[in-house]
């Protein structure tokens, strides 16, 4: 990207401020593989314990799993990700840099071509005689490139298994034995977050498309003739979002705006419970500051095998556009059936409401959570110039042979902030003393340790003035600063700024806490 993009100025930000950056770079560094500073761990693990709050243990109806990251071949062969689980590839003949077939079409033809078959790329780099991007050299034909990471179990190497390339799978293999130890009735769900693996062969737009990468699934199974009894459907049905159905994308539209009650009424989502998942998905994004989304419906010629039904949320991002920040599918009863016929394990389970034996429908609200800090960070950023200060004495400065100097242009000072939500906030507050000297530092301290009693992600700070301890915390999206100065020694009170403001308040020091949560 540019050096002066939003989303290269907030990578830049990303490596300064170590929130994520490029994993094992003193030898190089694999592509697609990153690492989290503290700023970035706290982020991440702020995000994804929301996450967990809202869908698992604020919920009746929903099951926490963590399972195995290095998983049985058998589970991929029954889901298709050995057959199908591929990206079209091409070589340079010249070169022999490998590229993703229908990433670099999208590049040089600046047009859209998810879904289409090898077959079809192969027409197009034909047509347009499409060359390799780094040294011109003929291409080859598209071939199929299957995404996982296989590897050897134990002592031989014929005994394999697969890094699992999500998460769904996991929970599909142990739907039957947690629906029983958690004692669900349908509508109940199972939700997993953790890492996941795909042999990407061009990992690109930083952490939005890496080979390592963690994921926030929820499996919600369903009575497959009860698809529109949702109890929460009523509240959510005067929701408005801004809609991209298959037809506004045939004409190039960006979409329409409408309540969830009326795109169910209208048949544009076919089921109640997916249009829920959706708003719920919106609903938690707000919450987080995200609000510049849209919903896009996959057509019908990119649906993936096992969907019924397909909703990406998209963001708007600076440079590229509406691209997906997450997926609800329907995925019917293909997963359960599929693994049923693979085991040869009964996956039905038994209703009481209508007596009967059912293999569950699904509904899929997958969200990464990669692409989700970086989204948050990107929504968050912004520059501010400060006005420009002549320097002292301008007008009467010279040069050695006593001529007038001319005035130079004063420098802009540009200062970074990052308007995280608190909810996901790395650091919630950082604690300066004014100066180190006449007892400040001492009192800040106390302060601070009482502090970080009740809210953990606190910092101390005495290095460096107080303009560079905010600017430094604002690049971090800390929402408070607390200032100890004299007058805390006089009265017990210190000063509390507010990042997105600037505005600062006096406040007694046990009411800290309560004027922070206010």
């Amino acid at each position: 990207m540019p050096e002066d993009s939003k989303i290269q100025k907030t990578i830049n930000l990303c490596v300064r401020r170590g929130f994520v950056f490029p994993s094992a770079e003193i030898y190089g560094s694999f592509g697609g593989f990153f690492d989290y500073g503290p700023a970035g761990a706290e982020l991440k693990a702020n995000v994804r314990q929301s996450w967990w709050r809202r869908f698992v243990q604020n919920r009746e109806d929903m099951l926490g799993l963590d399972g195995a990251v290095l998983t049985h071949p058998r589970i991929w062969k029954a889901s298709g990700h050995v057959d199908a689980f591929n990206d079209p590839l091409v070589q340079c003949q010249k070169c022999k840099h490998r590229f993703r077939a229908d990433h670099l079409i999208e590049q040089e033809l600046h047009e859209s071509v998810d879904g289409i078959s090898e077959a079809k790329l192969n027409e197009l780099f034909k047509k347009h005689k499409l060359a390799c991007p780094d040294c011109k050299g003929a291409l080859s034909e598209a071939k199929k490139f299957n995404l996982m990471f296989k590897t050897s179990v134990g002592a031989t190497e014929d005994n394999y298994a697969y890094l699992r390339p999500e998460t769904a799978q996991v929970i599909f293999a142990n739907f039957k034995y947690l629906q029983q130890i958690g004692r669900k009735a349908l509508p109940f769900g199972i939700a997993q977050a953790g890492r996941s693996f795909r042999n990407e062969i061009s990992p690109r737009n930083f952490v939005f498309r890496g080979r390592e990468f963690e994921q926030m699934e929820i499996e919600f199974f369903l009575h497959p003739d009860k698809l529109d009894d949702c109890p929460d459907f009523d509240r959510i049905s005067k929701h408005k979002a801004l809609f991209c159905t298959e037809a506004d994308q045939k004409t190039g539209h960006t979409g329409h705006e409408m309540s969830f009650g009326d795109a169910v009424k209208k048949k544009i989502i076919q089921t109640r419970w997916h249009a829920y998942w959706l708003a719920e998905a919106l609903d938690w994004f707000a919450g987080l500051g995200l609000t510049k989304v849209r919903l896009r419906q996959h057509r019908s010629d990119e649906l993936s095998h096992y969907a019924k039904e397909t909703w990406d949320v998209e963001y708007d991002y600076p440079e590229w556009g509406w691209k997906e920040l997450m997926g609800i599918a329907n995925r019917t009863d293909f997963d359960l059936l599929a693994h049923a016929k693979e085991s040869g394990k009964d996956m039905t389970v038994f209703d009481e409401a209508t007596k009967q034996k059912v293999v569950p429908h699904v509904i899929e609200p997958s969200f990464g959570l990669d692409r989700l800090v970086f989204t948050l960070l990107l929504d968050a950023f912004e520059e501010k110039k400060d006005a420009p200060k002549a320097a002292a004495n301008e007008g009467n400065s010279a040069n050695a042979d006593g001529k007038a100097r001319k005035p130079t242009t004063p420098a802009v000072e540009v200062k970074t902030i990052l308007h995280l939500s608190p909810i996901v906030a790395p650091i919630k507050v950082a604690v300066f003393p004014l100066m180190k000297k006449d007892g400040l530092g001492e009192k800040a301290w106390d302060v601070y340790t009482a502090l970080k009693k009740t809210l953990p992600q606190s910092v101390y700070d005495e290095s460096g003035s107080i303009g560079k301890r905010y600017a430094r915390q604002d690049e971090l999206g800390t929402p408070y600063c607390i200032t100890v100065d004299h007058q805390t020694l006089e009265d017990g009170t210190v000063t509390l700024r507010e990042r997105d403001s600037g505005g600062q308040t006096r406040v007694k020091m046990d009411k800290i806490a309560d004027a922070i949560d206010g």
